[in-house]
């Protein structure tokens, strides 16, 4: 769970000298000229002087590419790609005198015939984007960790207005959110993260397929191309997307990979964590202080080694500390709290688990240096299907079905080893070896367990907390979280545009330990003034995150001693803002598995034509009417007390009208303001037009049904917005077993228009009541619920128009 920090040092100073040298190779690369070509049922496969290149056309704005300098591709199942694209998708070729054209419904795609180069441009002609004719697509020899092996490159154009976004989170990446004209090292390792999809406010996004250590250059030849050279591979493979919107791309890199599933509703309340909990009755008292403080709270988790003094990978809760494990949880139940507990990929020899493992071929050669007892403890081989079932059996019979766990933490998936990461290239899975198969660890090791969850624990929906993504994993229940990051403002202000960027690259769900994991490796005095300061602004960020949670070093908890009434009062004011947002934030997620959509959404995704949003780091959108914009400037306490600001800076995107949330006040797209940030205050902004459904203040998630609605609507422009519910907890909503109905607003007209509900399930409610609020000023404005509301109606699921 931690690394040195002279070591991590000196693995970036060895991945910059990989970037370095991996540019120089290309810079003498030739170029595969094209003999002929035939079209196939599925695309154009064009013989090349020097290998092949295939044109997949997977829908009419899907496209696969892949290249080889060898006489045939690799025949190895993708394993991000899960549609299988059954169904052929019409397209014409043509054979024009300088290049092949290859047409679809939505897409002209151009191949270079002396270079094989390809531009992608609209059905009207407009160009999208093109590949480098020098360098577009090429493959090196390279002898990689004593692995003979090709270095696979794609380079694009880039205008010097493009915006780049994606590629993953980087918790310790400082620099822009916009990746145009920087570099990113994609090669998953401890506190480097890498998902292989970008978006482009050209209108496209790519990803490519290939799971070997990798990096990002977004500035080459005076930042008119960007590079994506993976350091492995039998060939050049990358899909393109095109939108042109971000909602559009994303959804089209879902169809290509895989749905995100919902979880149950108490996973959008607040986790309460703490590094680490030592005994059951810990944890129950943690629980009652909850209850019986009144403190909106849905989950407890269990961190990590309550197997001591066992080895890891025991999975057994020391009796001593844990004598009740199964009652524990059950008293949890009781008091509507669910459970989650950390379980490692990691075994110490002379467990029975390591030696099942072993004994049937389930093991790898990489060991992470343990922490806690200085043994090399090992991982087993995820890539393995039988290892991945022999590994959820173990899981599954000591501890997650035996106690009745709700959620599982999977921490340590990098697979992390320090600075031997030539050994994880080196390293034999079933698969094949290490080096080409580096940064699909965490990939695999979710699809294991929750292909194991579906099948053995069928009436709960899974969650995983997973320190590493990939792309594809968002179809495994994992919500990504941003590693063992430190309690500093520094660390704070990175969190944002890494939240960002992980959403961006196709990951629904992301959060970051509120309040940082350590600081130098212990615990803050959480006691102090500055380190109040930087809680409270985290934990306002944290309830404006697809996850909500806090974790780390040191009592935090929302209840605790170190906390002053005045901050206790701000952060249960946040908590009881987050549990009111429920049916707001349970729709998205509805939203997110029926339509593939984004809760936490770079400013790009509304406002792609508005240049000047792409080099905001710290302003998104949370779903399609919050604009939140975290304060990460410690401004009232340490030395930068004395400098009096009291302010962040806030840009307004253009096409839109927008509230101050705590305030009612309007402001008109195109500005920029000092906001006002006292410390109870992270500025919140509406856009007009924006309907919310908010509920009651709860003490968990399901405490009360949502009959009873406050539904904000904000005058300035049309609006509207799907309610979605469901059974809650169960994987009903597969079978078409929940419902939705439309709210949409005229502005001109003044009217609320209510469709009829379609679907049904179990429980579902008859009716419900809703309390219409036509915010103005301070009439529904700030978090509490509004005493006189506009109008109340009763809908029975029949539509209804409202005039207002």
């Amino acid at each position: 769970m931690m690394s040195h920090r002279n070591f991590q040092a000196a693995a970036e100073r060895a991945a910059l000298f990989l970037m370095v040298f991996i540019g120089i190779i290309f810079t003498t690369q030739t170029h595969a000229a094209i003999r002929n070509f035939k079209k196939q049922p599925d695309g154009v496969l064009f013989n090349l002087d020097k290998g092949r290149l295939k044109i997949k056309i997977c829908s009419a704005d899907i496209i696969e590419v892949k290249y080889t300098i060898f006489d045939s591709f690799s025949d190895q199942a993708s394993l991000v790609v899960s549609n299988k694209w059954k169904q052929a998708t019409a397209f014409k070729v043509t054979d024009a005198v300088s290049s092949i054209i290859v047409a679809t419904t939505r897409l002209k795609i151009v191949v270079n015939k002396a270079t094989n180069a390809i531009s992608y441009f609209t059905t009207d002609g407009k160009l999208i984007t093109s590949e480098s004719k020098t360098g577009g697509k090429t493959m090196q020899a390279a002898t990689i960790a004593g692995i003979d092996t090709y270095n696979c490159s794609t380079a694009f154009n880039s205008p010097g207005n493009e915006g780049l976004f994606g590629l993953g989170c980087h918790p310790l990446d400082s620099l822009s959110i916009n990746n145009k004209g920087r570099n990113q090292d994609m090669a998953i390792k401890y506190l480097t993260g890498a998902i292989p999809v970008m978006l482009s406010t050209r209108g496209y996004g790519l990803m490519w397929d290939n799971y070997s250590a990798s990096n990002f250059y977004g500035g080459e030849n005076g930042n008119t191309k960007f590079r994506y050279v993976s350091e492995s591979g039998r060939q050049v493979d990358y899909f393109f997307f095109y939108g042109p919107d971000f909602d559009r791309i994303i959804n089209l890199y879902r169809t290509a990979t895989g749905k995100a599933p919902m979880y149950g509703k108490w996973a959008y309340g607040l986790f309460q964590s703490q590094d680490r909990y030592l005994s059951e009755a810990e944890i129950l008292t943690v629980k009652d202080n909850y209850r019986n403080n009144h403190i909106p709270v849905d989950v407890i988790v269990q961190d990590w080694y309550y197997w001591d003094p066992l080895p890891i990978g025991s999975h057994i809760m020391k009796p001593e500390r844990y004598p009740h494990p199964k009652k524990m949880v059950d008293e949890l139940h009781k008091s509507n709290i669910h459970a989650m507990i950390s379980i490692w990929p990691v075994f110490g020899k002379g467990t029975p688990n390591y030696t099942a493992l072993e004994k049937m071929g389930g093991l790898t050669s990489i060991t992470w240096d343990n922490v806690v007892t200085h043994t090399f403890d090992t991982y087993y081989d995820a890539h393995n299907p039988a290892a991945r079932e022999l590994y959820w059996q173990q899981a599954r019979d000591s501890l997650v079905k035996r106690y009745d766990w709700d959620a599982w933490w999977i921490d340590q998936c990098e697979p992390d080893n320090g600075l031997l990461l030539d050994e994880r290239r080196k390293a034999n899975f079933s698969i094949g070896k290490g080096i080409d198969y580096f940064n699909t660890y965490s990939l695999e090791h979710t699809k294991g367990v929750y292909q194991g969850w579906r099948m053995d624990i069928p009436g709960k929906r899974a969650f995983f907390l997973v320190r590493q993504s990939f792309a594809g994993e968002q179809r495994n229940a994992s919500t990504l979280w941003s590693g063992d990051i430190e309690c500093t403002f520094w660390n704070f202000k990175n969190q944002v545009p890494q939240g960002i960027n992980a959403c961006a690259s196709g990951i629904p769900y992301w959060t970051s330990d509120i309040g940082g994991y350590h600081y130098k490796w212990g615990a803050p005095d959480w006691s102090k003034p500055e380190n109040r300061e930087l809680f409270t602004r985290w934990f306002q960020f944290g309830a404006f995150s697809p996850i909500f949670r806090i974790h780390g070093k040191g009592e935090r908890a929302m209840f605790s001693n170190n906390w002053d009434d005045k901050t206790k009062a701000i952060l249960l004011k946040y908590d009881q803002l987050r549990y009111r947002l429920l049916p707001y934030i349970y729709s998205l997620a509805g939203r997110v598995t029926q339509e593939n959509y984004t809760i936490m959404r770079a400013l790009t995704f509304d406002f792609r034509n508005d240049a000047n949003v792409y080099n905001i780091p710290d302003q998104y959108m949370f779903g399609p009417a919050f604009m939140a914009n975290p304060v990460t400037e410690q401004l009232y306490t340490g030395s930068n007390a004395s400098a009096g600001k009291t302010t962040r800076q806030v840009y307004f995107p253009k096409g839109a009208q927008w509230y101050d949330f705590w305030t009612g006040k309007i402001y008109k797209g195109g500005e920029t303001i000092a906001a006002a940030a006292p410390i109870e205050t992270m500025p919140l902004y509406v856009k007009a037009g924006s309907i919310i459904p908010m509920g009651p203040v709860m003490q968990y998630a399901t405490e009360k049904p949502d009959d009873t609605i406050e539904l904000r609507i904000y005058p300035g422009a049309n609006g509207d917005f799907t309610y979605y519910s469901d059974e809650n907890e169960n994987y009903d909503y597969e079978n078409g077993k929940f419902a939705t109905f439309k709210l949409s607003y005229d502005d001109a007209r003044h009217q609320l228009t209510i469709s009829n509900t379609k679907g049904s399930y179990v429980g579902m409610l008859k009716t419900r009541k809703f309390n219409i609020v036509l915010v103005n000023g301070a009439h529904g404005s700030n978090p509490t619920e509004v005493l006189k509301a506009d109008k109340k109606i009763t809908y029975t699921g029949k539509m209804l128009v409202v005039k207002l």
